[in-house]
């Protein structure tokens, strides 16, 4: 049997216990309205429109003086105007979304999957930029399992969706190794342009990228193909060993270590957007 002193002790615990419980569900609370009032507080509209994906701040206080930016069906030329995210705004008549947009620049490492619906895959790009943002972000475009380099990930689906449509012609620079040399008669045939089964493709350039290993070579193309470079040398009779894409359109991987990732700067985001939105 337990001593009155112990129920005591115990009783003293329990309270306390208790007093700590209901402490924290207090900053809890506390803390959640918190959130909820930064959700809802006003924020500059040139912020607004940065975080919808249009541009840089700079830029859209350009775009509010010029008169394309309407609030709720009202043209506001007036900077510093602040708004809600509960407000309609619209450039040049298309509604923005107030999500803050992330890009981020992976160096693909082998045997990733570039996917975010594989339930089998043992390492996907997601995992690769796992805590890197609260947003959800996707690929842009495709890398097979085995073909490293550079990819982009953002959630501008917008954006996203013109850097991959064929009509914007998106560079992207590939260093390939093949099984044997490259002759310069299949050489100068590719540059001619490959026939495969889902189409022509038009190759911008392709060199030896050493002059003593016929069988390394770089090749610009645009085309957005799955496996594209693969079946542009199998369809010569060469087999690709590795495949490296250095350049997506204008974005490389130097002083990204592979399997590591970066935040693209302002200034690369303005690039690609000037690249598309013409």
């Amino acid at each position: 049997m337990e001593s009155s002193e112990h129920k005591r002790r115990g009783g003293k615990s329990s309270v306390s216990a208790q007093k700590k419980k209901e402490g924290k569900r207090k900053a809890g609370d506390i803390s959640r309205k918190k959130t909820i009032k930064r959700e809802v507080e006003p924020v500059r509209l040139n912020r607004f429109i940065a975080n919808a994906g249009v541009c840089s701040r700079r830029e859209a206080d350009h775009y509010i003086e010029a008169g394309f930016i309407t609030v709720n069906g009202e043209i506001i030329k007036k900077l510093g105007t602040k708004v809600l995210p509960t407000d309609e705004v619209r450039f040049k008549g298309r509604k923005l979304n107030p999500e803050k947009k992330v890009y981020l620049l992976l160096n693909k490492p082998k045997d990733s999957i570039a996917t975010v619906d594989d339930p089998h895959a043992k390492l996907t790009v997601l995992d690769l930029v796992r805590g890197a943002c609260s947003e959800r972000v996707y690929p842009v475009g495709r890398l097979d399992r085995q073909t490293t380099g550079v990819l982009l990930l953002t959630n501008d689906g917008d954006l996203a969706k013109k850097l991959t449509h064929p009509s914007h012609k998106v560079a992207k620079i590939y260093h390939a190794q093949l099984d044997k040399p490259l002759t310069k008669n299949d050489m100068h045939d590719i540059v001619k342009g490959v026939t495969l089964k889902d189409g022509k493709v038009e190759v911008d350039e392709i060199v030896y990228t050493d002059q003593s290993d016929l069988s390394m070579i770089g090749l610009q193309i645009h085309s957005g193909q799955n496996r594209v470079v693969r079946r542009i040398f199998e369809n010569f009779g060469y087999k690709v060993k590795k495949l490296d894409r250095v350049s997506f359109a204008g974005l490389t991987r130097k002083n990204v270590p592979r399997g590591r990732w970066r935040h693209l700067t302002e200034k690369e985001v303005s690039m690609l957007k000037m690249k598309i939105f013409k």
